[in-house]
């Protein structure tokens, strides 16, 4: 897939900004990230930049735009489509990564979908789970702000600053996700021991008592 968006770099402005555009909306307003890589786009449109192909301006407020509104019609799907959409994720990994994903937003509400905006997958899913747990819009946008638009202009400035070295910019974002995500999954794990143990109901808590 890398390769194949890699012809991205030798293409006019006008397309380079298209594409980048569509892919980067239809992430999370598609519910799609498995297949279309957000954050590879985003920073191949920076290394376009960095060559010469487009205007770094024009980069930024194109991703930027484009995040937030995949974002908001992503939430606005959830919102009134409701739980049956994830249904379709079958594969037992994504669905794992799923399951982490609705349990870290019941639990840390507004921090979850910045997390879950540099997390691959996770990213396509959050605004529509935070549709269907009910968080209000005014908080959801609040946060998608800080998180669309902190991730847009990282992934862009990325890959201005690597140029033709884009490659080793998305194995980094994509090892990096992996890591926040293996790092908060554990933070849960923890909290919920935690909550157990302190529980009234607990052996333990009856013991220490």
């Amino acid at each position: 897939m890398t390769d194949v968006l890699a012809t991205l770099l030798d293409q006019p402005q006008w397309v380079i900004l298209t594409i980048a555009g569509l892919i980067v909306f239809g992430e999370c307003a598609l519910l799609v990230g498995m297949v279309l890589p957000g954050e590879t786009v985003a920073v191949l449109a920076g290394a376009a930049a960095a060559l010469g192909r487009t205007s770094l301006v024009a980069v930024l407020v194109v991703v930027v735009a484009a995040a937030l509104l995949g974002d908001n019609v992503g939430y606005a799907v959830g919102r009134r489509f409701g739980p049956r959409l994830h249904r379709h994720v079958t594969h037992p990994g994504r669905r794992k990564v799923l399951v982490a994903a609705e349990a870290r937003l019941r639990v840390r509400g507004g921090p979850a979908v910045l997390i879950g905006r540099w997390t691959p997958f996770v990213r396509s899913v959050m605004p529509s789970l935070a549709g269907i747990s009910g968080m209000p819009y005014p908080k959801f946008l609040a946060w998608d702000l800080l998180a669309a638009g902190s991730w847009s202009v990282v992934s862009v400035l990325a890959g201005f600053a690597a140029g033709k070295s884009y490659e080793q910019v998305v194995t980094w974002f994509g090892t990096a996700g992996a890591v926040l995500l293996g790092i908060v999954m554990a933070g849960l794990l923890v909290g919920w021991l935690w909550r157990r143990r302190m529980s009234p109901s607990s052996p333990s808590a009856s013991m220490d008592a």
